[in-house]
Parts: structure tokens; sequence; C-alpha cells
């Protein structure tokens, strides 16, 4: 405890880290605030009654998520920071596949300013078509009681402009928890929307076990004991990496030498993050869009996708992840890419030939290695349906295993790195007496999951 108490002092005590928090924490609080502010032409009284009547299944659910429960109760911020997302995912995919943006890529710091101004470019078109479609959501009939209708001429003007400027808000603050706070800006938002909905899903299964009398209480402490079980190894899963030895070749100088020293190139366990199970859930999500608006009513196929309990569901879902995380990582890890880079400073790996082999010895390491972290990574993302199974509530079931829990974790891990960075820069102790906290290897807003 007292070793805690001086880290926070540490932390504290350092001007620019102090600064950094506090910013961030005063544009958390902005975001939170916005949203808790409903749309005009929709009553307020009546939300919480829409909100119970609705289904948020699939990707509905997962922008529920992402949005801390603004997708469901109709705030100004419903869409969050989700087109930013698909806009920048898009972006991503086409730096990798289209030789224009590859080139633009490499320009360095003029050429990441242009492809951010072309993601800024397409989330205003992406916010604009979802928003048309959330104003269909919301004439759906669980929403229509909530509707004011002498509102209705301008509601479906006036929603696509709000929510299109709400994205735009939340992108801006994303930018700023960037530049001037702590941390992953659009990460960091997303996960204050999980945790936003974490308290009253702990409620409703306090409450519920309670109800089953004097056990009740103890298969709840159980299932936190669980939960910080899957904590644990989300963290191993996320942190894990596989280092590949280098060695570099030395120079001489004049009188000094150069290079010779061995270093190590870390491949990531898991160098697809968070991205193939948000594939995955818009591809299951796909058959239920049929009867979105009434899931109870769906039969056959589309009962079982919109059903995450299903065992069909789970086992689809998880040879799903398992082909997305391949996909993912042959599109973002380049091994050619990396052995050129190595032969062009000197670099080789200790008993095999610098060009293609050193590539192809990458690859095969690669693949060895997302094998098994593809597993893991559809293990977790089937773990909320097993809760579900076992009796847990749906809200708090996604809090055992998915993107929720994958997100949380991996942002709490990378803040904390920064700011074990600020301190052993300033010669203070470190986060951990065991070694320096590691967090992920960022590239660009859609891979900082």
């Amino acid at each position: 405890m007292k070793k805690f108490i001086q880290t926070v002092k540490n932390i504290w005590g350092i001007d620019e880290l102090r600064n950094k928090i506090i910013t961030t924490l005063v544009l958390i609080l902005i975001y939170r605030v916005g949203v808790h502010i409903v749309l005009p032409g929709i009553d307020p009284n009546k939300l919480d009654a829409a909100a119970a009547n609705s289904s948020n299944n699939g990707l509905l659910g997962l922008f529920d998520t992402f949005a801390g429960g603004a997708f469901s109760h109709a705030s100004i911020l419903a869409l969050g920071v989700m087109p930013y997302i698909s806009a920048s995912i898009f972006m991503q995919l086409m730096t990798i596949l289209v030789p224009q943006f590859q080139k633009m890529q490499k320009e360095g710091e003029s050429g990441r300013k242009k492809i951010n101004q072309w993601t800024r470019y397409l989330t205003v078109g992406v916010t604009a078509l979802q928003a048309s479609a959330y104003v269909a959501y919301l004439k759906s009939p669980a929403y229509a009681v909530a509707l004011l209708p002498g509102y209705s001429g301008y509601f479906a003007a006036s929603t696509i402009i709000i929510l299109t400027a709400g994205t735009l808000f939340v992108m801006w603050l994303g930018e700023k928890i960037q530049d001037k706070g702590l941390g992953n800006g659009t990460s960091i938002i997303i996960m204050i929307g999980i945790l936003g909905r974490f308290p009253q899903a702990i409620i409703q299964e306090f409450q519920n076990k309670q109800t089953r009398g004097g056990g009740g209480l103890l298969i709840f402490l159980i299932e936190i004991a669980i939960l910080v079980g899957i904590i644990m190894g989300l963290i191993i899963l996320i942190q894990g990496v596989r280092k590949i030895p280098i060695n570099y070749a030395k120079q001489i100088i004049g009188n000094r030498q150069f290079g010779g020293a061995r270093q190590f190139l870390p491949v990531k366990v898991n160098s697809a993050g968070v991205m193939p199970i948000i594939f995955a859930q818009a591809i299951m999500f796909l058959p239920t869009l049929v009867s979105f608006t009434n899931i109870d009513s769906a039969r056959g196929i589309t009962k079982v996708f919109s059903d995450h309990s299903n065992p069909w569901y789970m086992v689809i879902y998880a040879v799903m992840v398992i082909g997305f995380t391949f996909l993912y990582t042959a599109l973002i890890f380049n091994p050619k890419q990396m052995s050129e880079d190595l032969k062009r400073n000197n670099g080789f790996i200790p008993g095999v030939k610098p060009g293609q082999p050193t590539a192809d010895y990458i690859g095969s390491i690669m693949d060895k290695i997302t094998l098994p972290g593809a597993i893991f990574l559809a293990f977790v993302g089937i773990l909320p349906g097993f809760a579900q199974l076992l009796g847990v509530t749906q809200g708090f079931s996604t809090f055992f295993g998915g993107t929720s829990l994958l997100i949380m974790v991996g942002v709490i891990l990378d803040t904390l790195q920064q700011i074990e960075t600020h301190l052993l820069m300033r010669q203070y102790d470190g986060l951990m007496k065991g070694g320096r906290v590691q967090g992920r290897q960022t590239v660009s807003p859609a891979s900082s999951f």
C-alpha cells in the first residue's frame, strides 16, 4: 500500500503527466454528458420503456456497447465513434490494397495527414448513411411510442444532421485526447462507453442472484472470480510475443565501431487485435437484417444467428473469428517488407540467409503463433454465449469476453504503459516490480483496439 501511495504521488508530481490526466478526465466528462442528451422530437420519459422493448442484438448491440448505451437511448451521440472506426478500417485496407494509398502512406507526416483528411471526409459520408438507417430504426414499433407527433415533419432531417455533428464532435474529442491527453483518444472513448454500462450490469446480476436465496451470493462471487481469471488470460494474450533474435553487422567508421548488437524482433501472438471479432460479428449480423426490429418473430437460420447462446451460432462464429484472424494478420503483417528492412539496415537472423529465406522464416513463425492466438481469440469471443447458458444475465455476460473485454483490457494496458514511460523518463520506479507494462503497438485508430 505504501508503494502504491508513493507511485500516485510520483504520477501527480509530474506536471506534464498531471495535466494530461486532468485534460483526459475533462474531455471524458464532456463526452459522458453528451451521451445523456436526447435527440429532438423524442419524449425522454418514454425512452426507458422503448429501450426495454427493443432487441439490440448482433451489430446493434455492438454499437450500443461502444456508445455506452447512447444508441438504445436515442442520444445526440448515439452513433458514437463507430462511423470513424469504419472509415479508418476502410482507409487502412486501402493503404494495403491500393498502390496510390501505399505511396501516400510512405510519404511520412504529409502522407499521414492526407490519409487522415480522407478518413474524415469518409466519416461524414458513413455517418450520414448510418444516421438515415438509425432514423428508420427509431420509427420502428419499439420506439414509435416515444416520438413526438408534432415534430415528425422535421425529425428525419434534424436527426441526420445532429447525429453527423455528434459523431464529428466525438471524433474531435478523441483527437484532443490523443494530442493533449493520455492514451489513444478513440480507444479511450470506446472503453469509457463500455465501462459506463458495467455498474448497471453488475447491479442487475447481483439482484438476479439475490432472488435465488442464500446460494445466489456464492454464485455471484464465483462469477466475479471467473471474470478476474478471464481478464488475466486476456492480458497474457495481448502481451504475448515471440522474440526472433536479430544480429546487426559490425561497421568500423574511423576509430568507432557501430552495430554488432543483438536485438529481438517481437512478433505478437495476437497481431490482429480485436478486428476479427468485429468482422465476425458484422457478418453474423447480416441474416438478422430481415427482421432486426422484431427478432422474436424470426425463424430458422435467422433465429440461430440472433441467439448468441445457440451452439450453432458459437461454432460458426468461432470458425469465422479464426478465419478473419489469419486474413487480417496477412493484410497487416508483411514478412517480405520486414526482410527488406532488415537487409537495408544490415540486420540478419542467425542461421537464415537474407532476402526471401528470411521472409519465409518470419512468415512460418507468424503462422505457427497465429493459430493458437486465433483459437484463444475465438474462445474469448464465444465466452459470453457460454455465460448466458450458465445463467448469467445478458448485460453482464458481455463482460465475460468478446469485444468489450478485449478493448477494455487492451486500452488500460496502453494507458498504464504511457504512465510508466513518464515515470521511467524521470528516473522514478515503474508501476510494477517484476517488469515493464507492455501495451499494444498501435498503427491507426482502427488497429488501436
